[in-house]
């Protein structure tokens, strides 16, 4: 038997953090077994879906590296199909037409929450004759006796009472399928092995399984994910942060992050904490995913993002830095190689937005000093060591990392200093903050002209700021 896993979101909003994890377990279980991984999209709701949120979903995929064989499928195009099987289920007496008006239900609905009993459909348009003619929906007719145990990869053996259990709709009055139905369509079409979801969904689940004896077939073996919180034991939402997962690459995460991130939520092998995608394919196992939810720790997330700038391929790294130079108007091929760059700051940076910010420098003039660090740095007794660097660099005709490293030595021992009374006073001068990268690369990464401009303008700052005193 060949495994086939499916994801299968609604294009109702972006690809969130949970979806992106169910879809990571499925991908992983398909990948582990030889299977297929399986891309459906749900969009039945047509007051809700769209096709921003459709692209949103694809996008989400595409960076993440979640790699589908098969689709993406959109329920929209099998309508003809539902209506096939819904006319199987009333031509064998397992569906039934409904002309229940709203007030009658939500009468029932109101009694049930005063008796405090779970609200559920009376059945009573299950033995009465509904013409086609007048407004209806269509129930399914569900079991009245019996259970329903679903062998739950994750959470064990759940039985469920068919008794409690109501005729769930199929078809609305407008004619469309429901979500119920259409899942257990599709799952039987695709020849779906293993559905995981997430814990939401379980009560769907004995339902699914009734309308899947109901047509002759067996059902997919289950695995029911639990939810994500926040830090404060909330369900994850927005106010939490970032929810979407486009949105963690535009404050600077890498995808394999993420990734990382998410198959440690909920799943663990041993006290492994970083693991390759070829590592997760071969470790990850469904049945040892927690049966608790778990939480989202932002900083963890940010710790293994740093991890994984410092330990890649620096010209990866460029590659997706260069989107968010971009972000602050800085064109990175006017300037220092990228690559270069992004090798300098990786030990320095949690992210890649950070590290933007603090290589702008590279590629452009910053608009004022960071007040404590000229404090420090830019006072007169920097005068000298300046002026000394700046005649030393304008006369240097090789701008390598050893010669420039060179010329700040020989300061240093000219003036009989310390290289951090040259160096530091210089750093500031060129980066405006008392932080960067070492100052052979800092020089180097600035060039030539930048940094005797930028000498220039710190030595008329220490100028002003004497004459102010």
């Amino acid at each position: 038997m060949t495994i086939r896993t499916r994801f299968a979101p609604s294009p109702t909003g972006y690809l969130h953090v949970g979806g992106a994890r169910t879809a990571l377990f499925s991908w992983l279980y398909a990948r582990k077994h030889g299977g297929k991984f399986v891309l459906r999209i749900e969009d039945t709701d047509l007051e809700r879906s769209t096709a921003e949120s459709v692209n949103a979903i694809l996008e989400g995929m595409t960076w993440l590296g979640l790699e589908y064989d098969e689709g993406p499928f959109y329920q929209t195009h099998r309508f003809e199909r539902y209506n096939e099987v819904i006319g199987e289920l009333m031509d064998k007496g397992l569906a039934y037409r409904c002309n229940c008006s709203k007030e009658r239900l939500e009468q029932l609905r109101e009694t049930a929450m005063k008796n405090k009993q779970k609200p559920r459909y009376d059945g009573h348009c299950r033995h009465r004759e509904v013409s086609a003619d007048e407004p209806h929906v269509i129930r399914f007719r569900n079991p009245l006796e019996g259970t329903v145990v679903v062998d739950d990869m994750i959470r064990g053996r759940v039985a469920f009472n068919n008794s409690e259990l109501d005729d769930l709709i199929i078809r609305r009055t407008d004619g469309s399928p429901t979500y119920n139905l259409t899942v257990v369509v599709d799952d039987m079409d695709m020849e779906i092995t293993h559905v995981i979801r997430g814990d939401d969904h379980l009560n769907n689940t004995p339902r699914q399984i009734n309308i899947l004896r109901a047509l002759g077939k067996g059902s997919p073996k289950y695995g029911h994910v639990p939810m994500i919180l926040g830090d404060d034991g909330a369900r994850l939402s927005k106010r939490h942060g970032a929810v979407s997962v486009m949105q963690y690459r535009e404050d600077g995460f890498l995808p394999e992050a993420l990734l990382n991130y998410l198959v440690r939520l909920g799943w663990s092998h041993g006290d492994q904490e970083i693991f390759s995608i070829d590592e997760m394919i071969e470790l990850f196992e469904i049945d040892a995913v927690n049966k608790a939810a778990s939480s989202f720790n932002t900083e963890k997330l940010l710790w293994l993002n740093q991890h994984y700038i410092k330990e890649d391929d620096p010209k990866r790294v460029a590659h997706l830095l260069s989107y968010h130079m971009g972000a602050l108007d800085i064109d990175p091929t006017e300037g220092p190689d990228l690559v270069e760059v992004a090798e300098a700051q990786r030990e320095r940076a949690k992210t890649l937005v950070e590290m933007a910010e603090i290589s702008a420098f590279c590629y452009r003039d910053f608009d004022a000093y960071d007040e404590k660090a000229a404090k420090k740095h830019l006072r007169p007794a920097a005068q000298e060591p300046l002026e000394r660097m700046r005649e030393a660099l304008q006369a240097l005709e090789e701008w390598s990392e050893a010669a420039l490293h060179e010329q700040v030595e020989k300061v240093s021992e000219a003036l009989e200093v310390k290289m951090g009374k040259v160096a530091q006073p210089l750093r500031v001068a060129l980066v405006g903050r008392a932080a960067s990268p070492g100052i052979d690369v800092t020089l180097k990464l600035v060039g030539k002209e930048a940094t005797l401009r930028r000498i220039d303008r710190a030595l008329a700052y220490i100028a002003e700021r004497a004459a102010q005193a």
